[in-house]
């Protein structure tokens, strides 16, 4: 895509998201007349959609046409259409249920749509019937073992840098998200927590990120890290509960505020690390990824006693005294030249299995965010009634599903605080104002058939994370059979004071082309505009207006994260291609019950 047309066509797509909410919405509200009248979703629902996508495309196409070549046959991705889904246990896979079934998309199965909506209301607290349910919860203790981690060479770089940003208590949201839809309100369609950099919003310019104040105990670091808010579905209005992004959208319920937050950058196993460039932007996880498959999903769930334990697809019912854990482990390769791409993804990208970054790509201290919250385990036997379920905020064809969790970052470090960091993480030392926080992301784990139960205290509790390691972050799986992993070293500690303040302003960096030669990342975006890979269109989910899921039943077995779930690919698509791909079509899925044996 060419750079002259990325701020219009960020505007287009980030449209074309809120005309599927909008459409997903008005499925929601119109139930009864769905069931009465057989045409009324192609009449009221579809049609209307395919004319304002059809029109949004053509800006597009306009767009681009005017400082590039045209784009051919953008046109035939304006069409959508009803698919009925039976989701009694949520696809839990994320594995894009029936994106296979994308012809004929005028529609198509409208004949589902005899079957009963249901009372799509009685699932627990759930305001929304969007989910969560029960279905899509597991029992840590159940999981086995399952982190994996590459050994160290003899060229690791064995240090940490932590820093400390606080855990949002002043309650900074909002639902934009300035590196997918800059320039766009509630481009995100869902609320996002932020730490760090204060001044993070649609409109914010690199400038703008660099004169903010700043979280950080460290004033050094202005880096904006934020994450989809965490909610209890209690039945709570929050003040976003009529607007966009919140409640209208179907994220409702009681926001949690973490109960800590590590923000910890770790070396890399086979080399040397280089310093990150200033403003540089990193998406980890897709907030798409039960709808587009789980190619680019790097979801991590976990209990503070059982992080040898991870999950991308459920989310973890934490026995008494243990505290639920999100963790993410960012793109640790960078292409040497751009600070973002078209899609957000192929500048970066994760190392192989053993640690090494693919030809053309340097190893960056990678970015290992672990934030733990108070909650209690839900009672699913009721639906979450008696005790509340929990979810992440979502696109609302999304559904909650744990495998959409997602982070992103912004990289404002001071230049002269960000080659401390380097040489602290290459001399293998532990440094920063977080260093002393007990994050324990930077330790090579510690792994044994039976994990440390619940800890006692906040600094143990983090202390044995590994950064939630996730091993689905890498572009091969790791061997099965025994841990590849080694005793952490003895690291010396730094024990100088963190800076008080660093007043270098940025470099006047641009957007580059995103044009690379090579790259090893996948195109997908993260909060990216409903286009999978090989192009095809995905589907869309609709409510779930079924009743609640009982406990029991049947369901695929939760998946733990192991292997390529982060897969970043050996190959890349034209970052034209890629980027004009995002607006293709979508299919809208209604949830229905399975009927009563």
């Amino acid at each position: 895509m060419p750079d002259q047309a990325r701020p219009d066509v960020d505007k287009e797509l980030a449209l074309l998201d809120q005309q599927i909410a909008e459409a997903y919405q008005r499925l929601q509200e119109s139930a009864q007349a769905v069931q009465q009248d057989s045409g009324f979703v192609d009449s009221a629902i579809t049609n209307p959609l395919k004319e304002k996508r059809a029109a949004t495309i053509e800006r597009i196409v306009i767009a681009i046409d005017r400082v590039g070549e045209r784009p051919q046959g953008l046109e035939a991705l304006a069409a959508c259409g009803l698919r009925a889904s039976d989701d009694q246990t949520g696809d839990q896979d994320g594995d894009g249920q029936d994106q296979d079934g994308q012809n004929g998309q005028d529609g198509q199965n409208q004949d589902g749509q005899e079957q009963q909506q249901g009372d799509g209301q009685d699932q627990g607290d759930q305001q929304t019937g969007n989910g969560p349910v029960a279905a899509d919860f597991v029992d840590i203790t159940t999981v086995q073992p399952n982190v994996q981690n590459p050994r160290n060479g003899t060229d690791a770089s064995r240090g940490t840098f932590a820093t400390s940003c606080g855990v949002n208590a002043e309650g900074l949201f909002n639902s934009d998200n300035v590196i997918v839809a800059p320039g766009v309100t509630n481009g995100a369609h869902h609320f996002h927590d932020y730490v760090g950099n204060q001044d993070n919003q649609a409109f914010a310019t690199d400038d703008d990120l660099a004169n903010a104040d700043t979280s950080c105990e460290d004033e050094g670091d202005k880096s904006s890290y934020y994450w989809p808010v965490l909610r209890l579905q209690n039945g709570t209005k929050e003040k976003d509960a009529d607007a966009p992004g919140g409640g209208t959208e179907g994220n409702a319920g009681e926001i949690v505020t973490p109960q800590q937050v590590t923000l910890t950058f770790t070396g890399n196993p086979r080399s040397k690390v280089v310093a990150m460039p200033r403003l540089l932007r990193i998406i980890t996880g897709d907030a798409k990824a039960f709808v587009n498959g789980t190619a680019n999903a790097n979801a991590s769930w976990s209990c503070t006693g059982y992080e040898d334990r991870q999950l991308k697809d459920k989310y973890p019912v934490c026995p008494k005294g243990s505290d639920v854990v999100r963790s993410f482990k960012f793109q640790s390769c960078w292409d040497g030249q751009n600070i973002d791409s078209a899609n957000h993804r192929t500048h970066v990208a994760f190392a192989d299995a053993e640690g090494n970054c693919a030809s053309g790509f340097r190893a960056i201290p990678q970015l290992v965010q672990r934030i733990v919250y108070d909650v209690d385990a839900p009672s699913l036997q009721d639906g979450g009634r008696t005790t509340p379920l929990f979810a992440v905020d979502s696109f609302p064809e999304q559904l909650h599903k744990p495998v959409t969790d997602h982070g992103d970052f912004i990289n404002v470090f001071d230049e002269d605080l960000m080659q401390d960091m380097v040489d602290c993480i290459n001399d293998g030392r532990k440094c920063g104002a977080g260093a002393d926080a007990g994050s324990g992301a930077g330790d090579e784990p510690q792994e044994t058939s039976t994990p440390t139960r619940a800890p006692d205290d906040s600094a143990g509790a983090g202390g044995e994370s590994d950064s939630g390691d996730t091993g689905g972050q890498q572009t091969s799986k790791p061997s099965s059979g025994t841990s590849d992993t080694e005793p952490a070293d003895t690291e010396p500690s730094d024990s100088r004071p963190s800076k008080a303040a660093h007043s270098a302003r940025p470099k006047a960096d641009t957007t580059p082309s995103a044009e690379i030669a090579a790259a090893t990342a996948s195109p997908d975006d993260s909060d990216d505009h409903g286009v999978r890979e090989d192009g095809t269109e995905p589907t869309t989910p609709a409510p779930a207006t079924g009743g609640k899921a009982p406990a029991g039943a049947a369901e695929t077995a939760p998946q733990a994260v192991n292997g390529g779930l982060a897969d970043t690919g050996a190959r890349m698509w034209p970052a034209a291609v890629g980027g004009l791909l995002l607006i293709a079509g979508c299919v809208l899925l209604r949830r229905v019950r399975r009927p009563s044996a």
